[in-house]
């Protein structure tokens, strides 16, 4: 009796170390799966109150209607070898080498941070093309100044650019075509407007970082502002990278315009927007999709180069529209709420 107690013992010590194994020791992936979406002409709960996801204050709006949802990919880290395997296995989730999710050599906490300041520059981002493609008007801004260049001490963050090198200026373009024809040493009278009121000074050019670029620069960060009696603010935590932007923006649209985009239907998407309207291609697609049609998105907006893995990976029932800009997203969508043929991947 004894012996066969030890030999059951000695069978059984392999499968409970491989329990052991399997569920303490951690694998060097993570868990892709599909996200919540949120209705970015919704509201979304903060501390107990319903706030539009996209709200603009100063201004009369126009009625909207259906769904214009962003996107999102779920993220599991931390997998243990079981965990790892039944995420696997259930086919809703998919496995990635850790590294292609997060960073070598960052700490969770900078990853984090990473992600929130592309939320936040989406955002921005989002708004400029919206209102651009609206037609408002907009004016060149120090967005920054360099502590040690040459308009520290000169120009603050937030002043507008009037006139540089006595030239008149309205956007960042205006301003960098006229810097293009300028020299290291060179001095340029700068008219700036701070606050309302209009001041005048004068900076000596210093050279670029690139020995290659011959021409000078006053050390600043240039954004376009937009000149409107109204705000817009975006109203989403806790969520990370730029692939909100197309969705952002087109709300905004919506909401500042005549009729709806999505003529009240459940339209979702995804993709990164730059302040002139331009889409670019995200990660995830494939499980982006999923979630909105889970959600009971009928249309998705497909960046033109996620179209390839999208074609693939659509859920039945999805109908897939391909954008490479905020004008032809819109553009897509009104032909395909009025039955026309649309770009498709």
């Amino acid at each position: 009796m004894n012996r066969r107690i030890v030999t059951i013992v000695a069978a059984l010590v392999p499968i409970v170390v491989l329990c052991v194994i399997g569920s303490t020791v951690r694998v060097p992936f993570v868990a892709l799966g599909p996200g919540p979406t949120f209705n970015t002409l919704g509201n979304v709960d903060i501390d107990g109150k319903s706030t539009p996801v996209v709200d603009i204050q100063g201004t009369q709006l126009d009625p909207t209607a259906g769904h214009l949802n962003m996107t999102t990919v779920s993220v599991r880290d931390d997998l243990t070898v079981f965990e790892a395997l039944g995420l696997w296995a259930s086919g809703s989730q998919g496995l990635v080498p850790r590294d292609e999710v997060y960073a070598p050599g960052k700490s969770r906490e900078q990853i984090d941070k990473q992600n929130t300041a592309e939320f936040q520059g989406s955002e921005a981002d989002a708004e400029s093309a919206a209102l651009r493609y609206l037609k408002y008007p907009f004016v060149a801004t120090v967005g920054g100044v360099s502590q040690s260049g040459p308009a520290q001490g000169k120009l603050e963050t937030g002043d507008e650019l009037v006139q540089v090198d006595g030239a008149p200026v309205a956007t960042s373009d205006q301003v960098q075509a006229v810097m293009k024809d300028t020299k290291p040493g060179q001095q340029i009278p700068v008219v700036y407007r701070r606050k309302g009121v209009e001041g005048a000074t004068s900076i000596t050019l210093a050279p670029g970082p690139d020995p290659k670029d011959s021409k000078g620069v006053m050390g600043i960060v240039l954004a376009d502002r937009p000149q409107v009696p109204f705000t817009v603010d975006f109203n989403l935590a806790n969520i990370g990278g730029p692939s909100a932007g197309l969705m952002f923006s087109l709300a905004v649209v919506d909401k500042l315009s005549p009729g709806e985009l999505n003529a009240g239907k459940f339209v979702a998407g995804t993709g990164t927007i730059d302040p002139d309207g331009q889409v670019g291609p995200i990660g995830g697609i494939e499980y982006k999709m999923r979630a909105a049609r889970d959600a009971g998105a009928t249309v998705f907006l497909v960046p033109a180069d996620n179209c390839s893995v999208a074609k693939q990976t659509a859920p039945q029932g999805l109908s897939l529209i391909k954008v490479d800009s905020l004008s032809s997203a819109i553009a897509g969508l009104g032909d395909y709420t009025t039955g026309k043929p649309v770009p498709q991947c």
